[in-house]
Formats: C-alpha cells, sequence, structure tokens
C-alpha cells in the first residue's frame, strides 16, 4: 500500500519520533524513505542587521543550510543503521508550502509528521502541520 514514504524532519524532538517511525515503516513495508527538511526564510527583524552589515543575512541562510545539510547526513546514518537507504531533499521558502510542492512533485503514498505538545507556540506550530495534512495529496500519519 504504501511503496514512496515521506518524513518532514527538522530539529524538533517531534520531527525525530516521526522519523523513527517513518524508518520503521519503510523497513516493513519494503518502502522507499524521502526525508524533506525546510530551511526556512529569514525572519524581518534580520533587516534590521542589513543596516549594519549587509552580509549578515547571507551568512545566516549559509549557517542555516549549513546546520540542514548536516541534519540530513545525521538521518541518513541513522535509516542505514536501520537498513533503510533515505534519500534526503533540502527546501526553501515557507514550511507549508514547500512541503506540498514537494508531496506534489514526489507523489509518495504517505507523509509522516511530527504532532507537538505542550508548546507555547501550539497554535502556529499545530496551523503548519494542520495546513500539510489538508492539503496533502496522499495519506497523512502524525506522530506523538
Amino acid at each position: 500500500m504504501f511503496k514512496k514514504i515521506v518524513v518532514a524532519y527538522n530539529e524538533s524532538p517531534e520531527a525525530g519520533r516521526a522519523l523513527v517511525s517513518a524508518i520503521h515503516l519503510a523497513r516493513i513495508l519494503g518502502a522507499e524513505l524521502r526525508v524533506a527538511s525546510v530551511v526556512q526564510d529569514l525572519p524581518a527583524y534580520t533587516a534590521y542587521a542589513t543596516a549594519v552589515d549587509s552580509s549578515i543575512p547571507l551568512t545566516l541562510r549559509e549557517n542555516r543550510t549549513q546546520r540542514y545539510e548536516q541534519l540530513q547526513a545525521e538521518v541518513r546514518d541513522t535509516a542505514l543503521r536501520e537498513g533503510i537507504a533515505a534519500v534526503t531533499h533540502l527546501l526553501q521558502g515557507d514550511p507549508v508550502d514547500a512541503l506540498l510542492d514537494f508531496l506534489a512533485r514526489e507523489k509518495p503514498d504517505l507523509i509522516v509528521i511530527g504532532l507537538h505538545r505542550h508548546t507555547s507556540h501550539i497554535s502556529r506550530l499545530w496551523s503548519t502541520v494542520y495546513e500539510v495534512a489538508q492539503d496533502a495529496p496522499c495519506s497523512v500519519l502524525g506522530v506523538h
């Protein structure tokens, strides 16, 4: 039933739990595993730093991208230890838009997303998960 599984992954503990579940599902089902990480645009307030040094936004973007590339290397190693060859994808922009575009291109059967709990930003975080789940062109598994 599920031949291609995508997991949305970032630095959060919830995404870590989603990754573990996706790896186990992929192994049990013999499915392909794709890991999508979104490097979000810099917050608007970083424009103030540009007034001081115009290279700051570029440096911040490069640092953020390098961190996500490192995370993806760790994900590939984790999956390989479980016998799964995970293919990682680094996306740019708004998390919802980037993930939905990726799902439209990749056409997976399932996306696995970590559900956030007990956080001061619950409405914003839930909104992202909810928006992806509402518009995903595939089945959605939310992991606590």
